[in-house]
């Protein structure tokens, strides 16, 4: 086969003597550029090659403990994070979404607790909410007498609204803004309304210390919530987010009681994360409905596409153009599937090999936020005579918000690599040529005698090898005999 003719072609060629190769060894000895070889083949004091050895063996050993510490801290993919705080002419404002603590208008419905828990099991996609047994009966009872009921189109038509009446003061950056310059939101607090939200050009501010003014009136005879299901709050509850992202009020949300003014300072945090294995992003990952990547937007692109296959609709607060869940499915599948989804943890969120890991970037907006008693005295008559309400109306329904820059500027938290591949190869030329002199050149001579020697070891064990029996093609004898014998049965 081949290896019979390669040790033909072999044979065919003049080896290299003993006395070729001894000296090919002593030339490469003494000429190559790896230092302190050529001292201890050259000279002829034997306690100097003695030293020379072992202070060649001992940087050798040196060279390789380092480089190996090298590779070892190389891949446990170490990181550093850096802090740099940029001052800027101007600065985007960010998206704000308010809300009304209370969700629904009183005079909507005779029983408003089944509205509250209706809510409550198609808000639970977005917040965590346990339903007692107790109200089963009662929502089995209003399921069967309301079958065409929607609760999506009775939060919109009587939840909280935005209008003159609710929003009673609104400036931005010393121009006026409106009701119709907030965008509609379904979020767990029902009815909500974003400012600056994406769809409008991007709003910057160029001085500190002014943004977002408003005034609000909540109507607490017309709004109202359920105390006995754990609403007892009056006033505005808001949350600062970028206008690519939407709102999420699970922990976020600030609140502004009645009667009060919040001052709110922002400050503009953006995050970068290095992707696996140095960080735990995955800068491949896009979502569908939703035009940057975030670990809220993807859950609910998770729990959306789960429940879609499972349900075979789509709840109406999670993105999507599939069909809409009526009340009927809200309650004996989506509801169900929402816990069957966190107890197996199909959407998870945090590490790489999550459904949805961290972003690679990322922008936050930290808060400072200060309370003072909403209006002195000649405040109070003031809206008192222009709201044709009294003090105590006043004082139990207002709220006055403030949302302004601290400063212009921006913070970037940036996590880098430790070490790179250049500053890896850096520091292992760096010591090969501190402890042995070595260089790029010197790893290709090396590399160049040790091709030079095995091509030597295998002509010789090609060479030493027995010949090749000739298994398919008989000899020659063997078949004048097999010739012979068939003549012979034949005659």
């Amino acid at each position: 086969g081949i290896l019979e003719k390669i040790r033909l072609c072999l044979i065919k060629k003049v080896q290299p003597h003993v006395e070729d190769r001894r000296k090919y060894h002593q030339e490469f000895a003494s000429s190559t550029s790896f230092h302190g070889v050529h001292n201890i083949v050259q000279t002829r004091s034997k306690t100097r090659k003695v030293l020379w050895l072992l202070v060649v063996a001992g940087c050798l050993a040196v060279v390789i403990w380092q480089i190996c510490s090298r590779f070892i801290y190389y891949f446990s993919w170490p990181t550093t994070t850096t802090v740099v705080v940029q001052y800027v002419e101007d600065i985007k404002f960010p998206a704000v979404t308010f809300c009304n603590l209370n969700r629904f208008q009183a005079h909507a419905v005779s029983n408003l607790k089944i509205i509250f828990v209706i809510w409550n099991i198609v808000s639970v996609i977005l917040q965590k909410f346990a339903m007692e047994d107790k109200h089963f009966q009662e929502l089995n009872d209003f399921l069967a007498g309301n079958q065409n009921f929607s609760i999506k189109e009775f939060t919109r038509k009587n939840g909280f609204y935005l209008n003159s009446s609710t929003l009673l003061e609104c400036e931005f950056f010393g121009k006026p803004c409106y009701p119709q310059d907030f965008e509609h939101v379904f979020t767990e607090y029902g009815n909500c309304f974003t400012f600056n939200h994406n769809d409008l050009s991007a709003r910057r501010v160029s001085l500190s210390g002014r943004g977002l003014y408003l005034l609000f009136d909540v109507q607490q005879d017309q709004f109202t919530d359920e105390p006995a299901l754990g609403y007892t709050d009056a006033g505005i509850t808001f949350v600062i987010h970028s206008p690519q992202e939407l709102p999420r009020f699970d922990g976020l949300g600030l609140l502004t009681p009645v009667g009060t003014h919040a001052q709110v300072a922002i400050r503009q945090l953006k995050s970068i994360v290095q992707e696996y294995p140095w960080g735990e992003c995955k800068p491949d990952i896009k979502l569908q409905y939703h035009k940057i990547y975030s670990t809220h937007g993807c859950l609910l692109e998770c729990k959306a596409r789960y429940i879609q296959d499972w349900c075979g609709c789509l709840p109406f607060i999670l993105p999507g153009n599939g069909t809409e869940c009526d009340l009927l499915k809200f309650y004996k599948c989506v509801y169900p599937a929402v816990y069957d989804i966190e107890i197996k943890g199909l959407c998870t969120v945090g590490t790489h090999n999550s459904t949805c890991p961290a972003p690679c970037e990322e922008t936050d907006y930290p808060t400072t936020v200060t309370y003072s008693s909403f209006g002195g005295e000649k405040a109070i008559n003031y809206f008192s005579a222009k709201l044709k309400k009294n003090p105590e109306y006043i004082r139990q329904n207002l709220v006055r918000i403030e949302i302004k820059y601290h400063d212009l500027s921006y913070k970037i938290t940036q996590q880098q690599k430790a070490l790179t591949i250049s500053e890896l190869l850096a520091e292992v030329g760096g010591q090969l040529g501190l402890f042995c002199g070595a260089s790029m050149i010197t790893i290709i001579e090396l590399l160049e005698y040790i091709f030079t020697n095995f091509c030597w070891m295998c002509i010789f064990l090609l060479l030493k090898a027995p010949e090749m029996p000739q298994w398919n093609n008989p000899p020659q004898n063997q078949q004048i005999h097999k010739e012979k014998k068939r003549g012979i049965q034949e005659c």
